[in-house]
C-alpha cells in the first residue's frame, strides 16, 4: 500500500507500515528529486556523481554530511556548457559556492524588474527569499559546478509541504538590498556594546573572489589568523571566510551540528574527534573538500602549504539574526574561550601532544617551515619517540556551562 504523506511526493512507506509516524519529509523530498544522494562523513564536490535534475533542468546530486544537522544541507548543480538552469524559487535559504566555471545568475525582484550578475569560481553568493532566478553557464566548453548550501530541511520539515516551500507568492522586498548589492557593494560594521563584540561583518549579496577578499585579523582563533563574516541577501543563515598563515594552525573548537566547511584555497588537513575518543579522524584539505563536524566533535584546521589557506563555512544563524543561542554566544565572542572556562575553544597548552607532533610531520613532507615555534618546544617534541605520544585524546576537563 502506498501512502500519500502531505504534499510530499514520492514519500516512501514506513517500517511501520502505515506512513503516518517518524516522517522525515526533507528526505522524503530529497529522495523524490530523482538525483543521486550521497551520504559521507564528506565530500570532493568536484567528483561527486551528479544526474539529470528536472526541477532545475541541470545536473545534480545531494551532498548530505553525517554532520549536517537539524536544519541545514547541500546539493550540487552541475549546468552544461552553454546551459542554463531553468527558473526556480523557493522558501528556503540558499548559499552558492563556485567550485568551478564561470556564468552569471539572473534574479527577478518582486515589482518584476531583474538584476543579472557574472561570478567565477570560489565566488559566494546567495538569492534573496523567495527571488526567481536562473543560473547560467557562460562557457561553450566547461560545465559549471556550484556548491549550495541551505536551510531546505528546516522548512520542509516545519511545513511538509513542497508546494507550499517552491510555489508560494510571498515576497519579501526588505530583504534585497540596492542594485550594488548584487554588484558586490556591501557594508563594514563592527558593533561593540556590553558583552557583545560583533566584529568584522560585511553585508552584500555577492562576493566576487573568497580568495582575495579582505579579511580581519582573529588571533583569538590563532596568531595570525583572519576572518570575516557575511550576511547575505538579509538572511538567518551565516557564513565566514578564516584564513590561517603559512605555517601555522588554528586552535581546536567544536559547536552545533550544521556547519558546512568548504576548503577555498591552500594545502592541509583538518583533524575531528570527540571528547574521550583514543584517535582522530583526519580529513585532506583541498579546494572542493566539503564537511560538517557533527554536534559538538572538536575539529582543528592545519595550513602545511606555502601559501596562505582559506576555507568559508556556512550555518545556521548570522551575525544579524543569530537564530540559535549557541550562535548568539558565538556572535558575541564565546567561540574564541578555552573549554577551562566554559568555552568551546582548546587553547595550544591545552592541546593533545600528538597534534603537534603530526603537523610537523606534515610540514617536513610538504618542506614548509613551521612558524609555531612561539608556543611549542619543537625539537623536544620531535625527539621524543612517537609511542610516548600514544593514548587517549586528551582534553581539558570544561569549567562552568558549555556556551
Amino acid at each position: 500500500m502506498s501512502v500519500d504523506v502531505g504534499n510530499t511526493p514520492g514519500a516512501p512507506e514506513r517500517a511501520d507500515g502505515t506512513g503516518r509516524f517518524l516522517l522525515d519529509p526533507y528526505q522524503d523530498w530529497a529522495e523524490g528529486e530523482g538525483v543521486p544522494i550521497h551520504d559521507d562523513f564528506g565530500h570532493d564536490l568536484l567528483t561527486l556523481e551528479t544526474g539529470p535534475w528536472t526541477r532545475y533542468d541541470a545536473h545534480g546530486c545531494f551532498a548530505h554530511t553525517h554532520g549536517r544537522g537539524d536544519f541545514m544541507s547541500n546539493y550540487v548543480l552541475e549546468v552544461k556548457p552553454t546551459r542554463q538552469t531553468r527558473p526556480v524559487k523557493h522558501l528556503y535559504e540558499a548559499f552558492f559556492y563556485v567550485l568551478a566555471g564561470h556564468g552569471s545568475t539572473t534574479v527577478w525582484l518582486p515589482d518584476g524588474s531583474a538584476r543579472t550578475f557574472e561570478w567565477g569560481p570560489k565566488a559566494l553568493f546567495a538569492v534573496p527569499l523567495n527571488c526567481r532566478y536562473q543560473i547560467m553557464n557562460g562557457s561553450g566548453v566547461e560545465s559549471a559546478r556550484l556548491s549550495c548550501t541551505t536551510d531546505a530541511p528546516l522548512l520542509l520539515n516545519l511545513f511538509h509541504s513542497v508546494e507550499f516551500v517552491f510555489e508560494s507568492d510571498a515576497t519579501f522586498a526588505d530583504r534585497l538590498g540596492g542594485p550594488e548589492r548584487f554588484e558586490g557593494d556591501g557594508e563594514h560594521s563592527v558593533y561593540n556594546e556590553g558583552s557583545a563584540k560583533v566584529q568584522n561583518v560585511w553585508e552584500t549579496n555577492f562576493v566576487h573572489d573568497l580568495t582575495s577578499f579582505k579579511l580581519y585579523s582573529f588571533e583569538g582563533r590563532g596568531k595570525g589568523s583572519q576572518n570575516v563574516n557575511f550576511v547575505l541577501a538579509d538572511g538567518t543563515m551565516h557564513s565566514h571566510v578564516s584564513q590561517m598563515p603559512v605555517g601555522r594552525y588554528k586552535k581546536a573548537h567544536r559547536h552545533a551540528a550544521g556547519t558546512h566547511v568548504h576548503a577555498v584555497d591552500g594545502e592541509g588537513f583538518t583533524l575531528l574527534w570527540y571528547e574521550g575518543d583514543s584517535e582522530f579522524r583526519r580529513f585532506p584539505w583541498r579546494h572542493g573538500f566539503l564537511y560538517s563536524p557533527p554536534f559538538w566533535m572538536f575539529h582543528q584546521h592545519f595550513n602545511t602549504g606555502p601559501t596562505p589557506a582559506r576555507y568559508v563555512a556556512c550555518s545556521l544563524g548570522s551575525r544579524k539574526y543569530p537564530f540559535l543561542a549557541l550562535r548568539r554566544k558565538s556572535a558575541e565572542g564565546s567561540g574564541a574561550v578555552s573549554v577551562t572556562q566554559g568555552g568551546r575553544q582548546v587553547e595550544y597548552e591545552d592541546q593533545d601532544p600528538r597534534v603537534h607532533r603530526m603537523f610537523l610531520e606534515a610540514l617536513r613532507e610538504s618542506g614548509v617551515e613551521s612558524r609555531m615555534g612561539d608556543s611549542f618546544d619543537e625539537a623536544a617534541i620531535m625527539a621524543l619517540p612517537a609511542e610516548s605520544l600514544a593514548g587517549v585524546i586528551r582534553t581539558p576537563a570544561t569549567s562552568g556551562p558549555a556556551v
